[in-house]
């Protein structure tokens, strides 16, 4: 996991050589590109984690560690609330059913502006924990703001009509909300960790389905919303 530099490191090359696996195979399948691209996204900001590990052991200098801090943070709290759901309206194959990735996406967009606007004004700040990071931005009425982060970035997997994403996003809920209740001050370090694991099941599973499936599935839909 990602409780220690080494795990970061690791577990982001992982994730990194799925993501690069997954895109050697979406020949035929041009709609998956950019959700088989996406681990190699997560794994390089956990392998950027590890930085910010090492800036506050001083093992980097410290502005290293701050500059892989600030880099850490805009991919968590502000690319991923608009990316997830943009990628995931490219990636749905019925034309009828992209619509409805339309208000998670404005969602997307508002949260990240927040959060933005947040890091901006205040100093993000990173600290060692147990057995994570600690990050503060100084949000203004954090909670709210995170409940509506996790329905920008899970709830367009329940939209889709791909029944595995539904079942990831599924999985990704129940994970989200546990660790924003247990461990609320190191949520994006360990939140954005799962995030990286299951978006490498989802390449893992573009991978391996049959090339035709995405097509048969569109062609369903299609008549079903007919």
């Amino acid at each position: 996991m990602c409780f220690s530099p080494v795990g970061d490191l690791v577990g982001g090359a992982v994730v990194v050589a799925i993501g690069l696996e997954a895109c050697r195979h979406v020949k035929g399948r041009s709609e998956n590109v950019a959700i088989a691209a996406f681990p190699l996204l997560l794994g390089l900001h956990q392998i950027d984690e590890t930085f910010v590990w090492w800036g506050l052991q001083g093992h980097v200098p410290s502005d290293v560690g701050r500059v892989a801090m600030w880099i850490y943070l805009v991919v968590a709290l502000v690319v991923l609330p608009t990316l997830v759901p943009l990628l995931l309206g490219i990636f749905e194959p019925s034309s009828r059913r992209r619509r409805h990735y339309v208000p998670f996406l404005l969602l997307g967009l508002a949260v990240s502006s927040v959060i933005l606007e947040a890091m901006l004004v205040g100093h993000p700040t990173a600290h060692l924990g147990s057995y994570h990071l600690a990050y503060s931005v100084g949000l203004k009425r954090g909670a709210l703001v995170i409940g509506l982060y996790i329905v920008a970035t899970c709830g367009p997997l329940f939209v889709s009509g791909n029944r595995w994403l539904q079942w990831f996003g599924a999985a990704n809920l129940v994970a989200v909300v546990v660790l924003a209740v247990l461990c609320a001050n190191g949520f994006a370090s360990l939140w954005c960790f799962y995030a990286a694991l299951v978006s490498g099941a989802i390449a893992l599973h573009l991978r391996f389905r049959g090339p035709s499936a995405n097509r048969r599935s569109s062609d369903y839909q299609e008549q079903t919303f007919a």
